[in-house]
């Protein structure tokens, strides 16, 4: 048997090939079904005014406006994390990684300055 013939089978067995989609939605669902307690507890958060007496003490001076925002901002973020989670399963390249390190980072540095603004 030649070496050629033995270098297509070799090539042939990849199962991987052409499947970094089917995980990376495999992926993005995992983390879906592990945020969705904290995505669903944010959104009652931004659209029920009424919320902002469950943190009293701290909340009292801030305003229903900046409440609200600050909800959304993170029923935003919570929802972006499995599709950024499932990309870059998908993609799993040095680039991939970087956008989606940046991106995450930019909606931690929101929720902390808007945190620190309003909240606390």
């Amino acid at each position: 048997m030649s070496s050629k013939g033995r270098t297509a089978h070799e090539e042939a067995l990849d199962i991987t090939e052409g499947k970094s989609g089917l995980w990376g939605w495999l992926a993005g669902l995992v983390v879906l079904v592990l945020v969705a307690l904290p995505l669903s507890a944010a959104f009652a958060f931004a659209t029920n005014p009424h919320t902002q007496q469950l943190f009293s003490g701290r909340l009292e001076e801030v305003g229903a406006g900046a409440y609200q925002t600050f909800w959304w901002i993170v029923t935003l973020f919570l929802v972006a994390v499995p599709i950024l989670v499932g990309y870059v399963v998908a993609n799993l390249s040095a680039k991939s990684l970087a956008i989606a390190g940046a991106i995450i980072a930019l909606f931690v540095i929101a929720i902390i300055v808007l945190g620190q603004m309003y909240i606390f």
